[in-house]
């Protein structure tokens, strides 16, 4: 094997994680049980990153929302409550974008986390199910829909907003 293959032998997750599988071996993590722990203190539920930059674009276009309305079911980032708009800013690892394909990927503690993401991702169907019944528009965007597409994100919410204020007027 020439070195450039070795290189990219090396470089191939897919035949890595195969060969893994093959010889019956599991990965360790590489952080200790410490930084584990700091790194998941650290995640929060709301004022994520994704959800700050949802909230300067809407709020640069003149909207009026209420943040995480605990009086809304399943406590939408963003509530326009007039026109009964909820919007969801969804990471695509806590709620399962492409779950299918990526619950492969975890390594550790798979029962825990298989069980946690379906979980999440049940409830928002339901949550979304209830708000519709409630009447309300429910939107979510992806975390990188809303980081590579903002515009497109606001300009969706913008156009639910605008069919929702026609029918207020009738």
């Amino acid at each position: 094997m020439s070195g450039w293959s070795a290189i990219l032998f090396i470089a191939n997750e897919d035949v890595w994680s195969w060969f893994f599988k093959r010889c019956n071996i599991s990965l360790m993590d590489v952080l200790t049980k410490a930084q584990r722990r700091r790194n998941m203190q650290a995640i929060k539920a709301s004022g994520t990153g994704i959800e700050k930059t949802m909230r300067k674009a809407l709020s640069k276009e003149g909207f009026r929302y209420r943040l995480n309305a605990k009086n809304v079911l399943g406590k939408p980032d963003f509530a326009f409550v007039r026109e009964k708009v909820a919007v969801f800013c969804d990471s695509e690892f806590w709620h399962g974008k492409d779950w299918d394909k990526e619950k492969r990927r975890i390594g550790t503690n798979k029962k825990y986390w298989h069980n946690k993401i379906e979980n999440n991702i049940r409830r928002d169907k339901e949550v979304s199910q209830g708000l519709k019944k409630e009447g309300w528009k429910v939107l979510r965007f992806w975390g990188k829909a809303i980081t590579k597409n903002t515009d497109k994100c606001v300009l969706k919410v913008e156009k639910a907003l605008a069919v929702r204020r026609k029918k207020l007027k009738r």
